[in-house]
């Protein structure tokens, strides 16, 4: 069997791809422009692209399988994307059927969603091996979310579950992207936080967070949040503190649903680390239940940008033991 496969993480600005060895991690790996605006047609070729010169890094020149992790629903036979986030013109592309047209060949491709296949790559080789079963908390552009349970990804009855980031907190809160009110991505995603912070930072007494973001904080990003909590800042704590507060308050929603106890915590949001992550932890304690509260841990994952693509790779694998590799989707 070919202990090899590609791993790709879609999105919307740059997709990254690796050569995947089972159970050993990443042999090669690259990060390249998706150029998104030029259309599906343009992006899949991307794609293939990277494929392609992922496949000349392994050792025999083959792979066993494609997996790729993309920023949008997926249906239930793992082959097409629905409007995916951020990937303009899409709405529903069979990107199994077109890469493996493209490739000449029926080589195994499974489409998943992105925070699915970042929770499948941390239950595998990240923080979440030690545990079976978690939540994966995915902060970025938005707020993702899945849902291991032993070692796999729970998908629900159509392949939609886990999708945390559009659990509402506030009834009559912000509308995020999905049309959901009060959600916690409303409150968190990168751009609702930047907005919160500018509103609530124009009014205190310049500091460290005006320097970097400039007076009027026209260009304030999350990372300039971090940076300036790292120099002392302590509004830029107050902040990332704020959103620690309501990712806690979802979190304990979702342990209670579940009884899954076990949170990771990923995606470029996660570098704000204890300053998001301590006060996540103090909350959540107040909103699970009694009975639940001894066991709950809030973790950050340290794999970084490989966890994607790590995930998207394994898919493969999993596929592979399940139906053989004569079994090709």
């Amino acid at each position: 069997m070919n202990h090899f496969a590609v791993g790709i993480d879609l999105g919307g600005t740059m997709m990254k791809a690796a050569l995947v060895e089972r159970g050993q991690g990443l042999r090669h790996h690259i990060a390249i422009d998706t150029h998104a605006e030029k259309g599906p047609d343009h992006v899949i070729g991307r794609i293939q692209q990277a494929i392609e010169m992922m496949m000349k890094e392994s050792p025999n020149g083959d792979i066993a399988g494609v997996g790729i992790g993309v920023p949008g629903s997926v249906d239930w036979e793992r082959s097409s994307v629905h409007y995916p986030a951020n990937l303009p013109g899409w709405e529903v592309v069979n990107l199994r059927r077109t890469l493996q047209e493209r490739l000449g060949r029926t080589l195994p491709v499974i489409v998943e969603n992105d925070a699915n296949v970042a929770g499948l790559g941390s239950a595998h080789y990240g923080v979440g091996r030690p545990h079976d079963s978690f939540i994966m908390i995915t902060l970025g552009t938005g707020v993702g979310g899945a849902i291991i349970y032993r070692n796999t990804i729970f998908r629900g009855t159509t392949g939609a579950a886990g999708e945390i980031g559009h659990m509402s907190i506030d009834y009559e809160g912000p509308w995020d992207r999905a049309g959901v009110a009060g959600s916690i991505e409303a409150y968190i995603g990168q751009r609702f936080l930047s907005r919160h912070a500018r509103y609530q930072l124009l009014t205190r007494e310049p500091s460290v967070i005006h320097e970097l973001a400039g007076e009027e904080l026209e260009d304030l990003t999350p990372k300039m949040l971090y940076d300036a909590a790292e120099q002392g800042d302590e509004s830029a704590r107050e902040v990332l503190a704020w959103a620690g507060h309501k990712l806690g308050v979802v979190l304990g929603s979702a342990i209670n649903l579940l009884d899954i106890r076990k949170v990771i915590v990923g995606g470029g949001m996660s570098a704000a680390g204890d300053y998001i992550l301590e006060p996540a932890r103090r909350t959540v304690r107040r909103y699970v239940m009694p009975a639940l509260r001894n066991d709950v841990e809030i973790l950050r994952e340290t794999l970084g940008n490989a966890v994607g693509m790590l995930g998207a790779a394994h898919l493969v694998f999993e596929y592979l033991d399940a139906h053989g590799p004569s079994s090709e989707p």
